[in-house]
Formats: structure tokens, sequence, C-alpha cells
């Protein structure tokens, strides 16, 4: 089945350009000028993946990207923020509004195309390797769903973007051990794409505040110069 992207960009000639290019990608394009005709368009169906801008008529992208993660139908809805901001401060501040990647303008089609492929592969789910559990954690790559168990306690249902739950079931497949940005990169994200190693920490703390109205914050660590880790037994109470 062909993936469709949708594309939030005021400026039509930008707009048309991406469309070209993953058209002749294989994909179905959609285009709209402002984010209210786009979300009118994702009730009516949810695309694979959403190329936003940032400085949108009315509402920015940023906005957007918060208010999508925050809705449970576009929650999980992969996102690819589109500027022409290129600083470190704007590029965390684009992860932090719920994008899973940044390109900057002016772009290279290429790898427009390159980010796209990698940021579409990883909804593909990792290897199953059954039910997961670390501490109060469990999680379940075939339902994708990640619940909070304490003893005594209903069972709480913790919503993760895609990003997100990727990390959060590499780090529950290998607990105790230290990962380094790079290493999180390359099994998380994949090899095949340059991704700042900044993006890591920006997603460990999205993982976080997710965790944390279920107290499970402190069982994701950052190890000081080395990376994070998912333990049992957390030093912070």
């Amino acid at each position: 089945m062909t993936q469709r992207i949708l594309i939030v960009e005021d400026e039509p000639s930008i707009a048309e350009l991406i469309a070209i290019n993953l058209t002749h990608a294989g994909y179905e394009v959609e285009k709209a000028l402002q984010t209210d005709v786009a979300m009118n368009m994702m009730r009516n169906q949810l695309p694979n993946l959403l190329i936003l801008d940032w400085m949108l008529p009315g509402k920015s992208g940023v906005q957007f990207a918060r208010e999508l993660r925050a809705n449970e139908l576009t929650r999980g809805l992969p996102i690819l923020m589109l500027t022409a901001k290129s600083e470190e401060s704007d590029k965390v501040l684009g992860l932090d509004s719920g994008a899973d990647d940044y390109v900057t303008k002016p772009f290279s089609p290429k790898e427009l195309i390159a980010r796209v492929k990698a940021l579409l592969r990883r909804q593909t789910p990792m290897e199953d390797v059954g039910p997961l559990s670390v501490g109060p954690l469990r999680l379940d790559s075939v339902s994708h769903r990640v619940l909070a168990v304490w003893p005594n306690a209903e069972p709480k249902t913790i919503a993760l973007g895609p990003t997100e739950f990727r990390l959060m079931q590499f780090l529950m497949g290998n607990p105790e051990r230290v990962h380094t940005r790079g290493n999180l990169l390359d099994k998380v994200w994949g090899s095949d794409i340059y991704i700042e190693e900044r993006t890591v920490d920006v997603h460990i703390k999205r993982l976080r505040a997710a965790l944390a109205p279920y107290d499970c914050d402190r069982f994701v660590e950052t190890i000081r110069g080395s990376g994070y880790r998912i333990t049992k037994t957390p030093t912070e109470t």
C-alpha cells in the first residue's frame, strides 16, 4: 500500500517542490497551506507522516505539533519539522514541541527523502521479543502498549509517541546496560542517516515526561559522561 504524506507549508513553491520529489519517490502526497485545513484532512484520514513548516499563518508549526501530540488521534503521527531556523536552540524547541526530526531550509531533496524514509522505517516494529518488564513497567510490542503496574493499583496505560516507544522498547530489552547516545541513534533511529546526538537527549526528556505522572521516570537513568540506561533499582527516590 502506498504511504501517504501530508505537507503543511504556506509557500506554494516549496510545497510543490517537496511534493514532486516525494511523488517521484513513490509516495502519495497531499498539501495544506495552514494548520486548520491540515487538521480537517487528518480527521478524514490520518497520513503516514506529516511534514510541517515552522512558520505558518495563524498558528505556528511548533504550536500545532504540541497540539497533535496532546491529541489521542494524532499522538503517534511521525512529524518532520521543516524550517529556516538553524540554531541549536531552535532545533531543541522543534523537537521539544513533538517533532521526530528536523530539516533546515534550504534543504537537499535527497536528504529530505532520506529522512522521510528513515522516519517511516521507525514505524516498523522492532523484532518482537515478547512482553518486556522492568520494575513496574510492562511493554507489549504486539499491542504497542506500555503500562505502569504498581502493587495494589490498577495498571495505567502510558501514552508514548512513536520514537519514544522504540526508545523504551530498546532500553527495556537491554536493561541495566549503559547505552551511549551514538549506540541509541544506531539502534533506535538507524545508522544510515545523520542525526545529531543532541536529539537523543530531547527524546529521553520526552520519555521521562511521559513516565513522570506514574512515578516511573526515575527508572530511566542518566549516567554522566556515558549515556542512559533503564534499571530495576533506581538510585533516585
